[in-house]
């Protein structure tokens, strides 16, 4: 597998797409943002006219910036999350309930205006192909790609891997903590469960050892095991945090508790109340995720840190 590095001006830094000839056709997982610089580096480092397939790992604009300039360069076929799918097509629905959820939790119509005005700019999310297919139903079976669900970063996050590989985008993000956002799930219209998948997707990761980990930010990951402690460690410290805020106030007046009330821009103050969100679920019902990690035996090296956090 080729690996292909394009600078960003995100804070997560350069992004990793990765090309390779699977089933005697050439394929790109991921394709970068929607640079000039990004353009550059695909048409100089692809055979573009070979491009049969480009698959994306989840729809952020660092991921897939580049897939409405890949339908007009290209004949490839351009597959998309299934759930990024239900959000393009739902797009103005999800924003109403989203918002509403934003209500439940504390923030007021001013916040809701300023947040809907930075979801609906090109910055935060890429335009989207005219035509595309959808990775866990359509992606050829001769290409040999196990696609395994794993949401943690976004609800739609998928790892596309191979028998000895596996291409992770964002889920297993270097020394960067990271809750699932604050979101609808398009299926029931109800809010996404996020940390109840949270947990399963801990122990669908836990399947990757052994593979070569090829990730959408920093280099390697050389363990799977200490990645996964590292992120459930940095998670029962924060939650334990925020046990010093009383259960009666809002997710949004601890945010404006730690940030201030007004100042910031928008989405950094969604990614905290999704990750408040997150977090006291974790406080409702820890055992889910101590099941979790007893499962792929990684309990034990954080259980000091767990019983904290549940008991005190």
């Amino acid at each position: 597998m080729k690996q292909h590095t394009i600078n960003t001006d995100y804070p997560v830094g350069p992004v990793h797409c990765y090309s390779g000839e699977l089933g005697g056709e050439l394929v790109l997982f991921d394709t970068g943002p929607p640079t000039s610089e990004a353009q550059v580096c695909l048409r100089e480092e692809l055979d573009l006219a070979r491009l049969k397939h480009v698959v994306i790992t989840h729809c952020h604009i660092d991921h897939c910036g580049l897939v409405s300039w890949l339908e007009k360069e290209t004949d490839a076929s351009l597959y998309l999350p299934y759930r990024d799918t239900l959000k393009i097509e739902g797009y103005e629905e999800r924003l109403e309930r989203l918002a509403e959820l934003l209500l439940q939790i504390g923030f007021d119509q001013r916040f809701l205006e300023s947040f809907r005005q930075v979801m609906n700019v090109d910055e935060v999310f890429p335009q989207f192909p005219e035509n595309f297919l959808t990775v866990e139903s359509d992606l050829p079976e001769h290409l040999g790609i196990e696609v395994i669900a794993c949401p943690g970063h976004s609800q739609s996050d998928l790892v596309l891997a191979g028998s000895d590989w596996a291409v992770t985008g964002d889920v297993l993000l270097r020394g960067i903590f990271q809750a699932p956002l604050l979101d609808i799930d398009m299926e029931t219209g109800k809010r996404f469960r996020n940390y109840e998948v949270y947990c399963t997707t801990l122990v669908k990761l836990a399947t990757l050892r052994g593979r070569q980990i090829l990730p959408g930010h920093r280099n390697s990951i050389d363990s799977i095991d200490n990645t996964l402690l590292f992120y459930v460690g940095k998670l029962l410290d924060r939650t334990v945090e925020l046990q010093r805020f009383s259960r009666k106030d809002s997710v949004a007046q601890i945010v404006g508790q730690l940030f201030g009330v007004g100042l910031g821009h928008p989405f950094n103050y969604y990614l905290k109340a999704s990750e408040l969100v997150f977090m006291r679920d974790l406080m409702h019902c820890p055992e889910l995720l101590r099941s979790s990690l007893e499962q792929i035996d990684l309990f034990d090296p954080i259980s000091e840190k767990f019983l904290q956090m549940a008991y005190g």
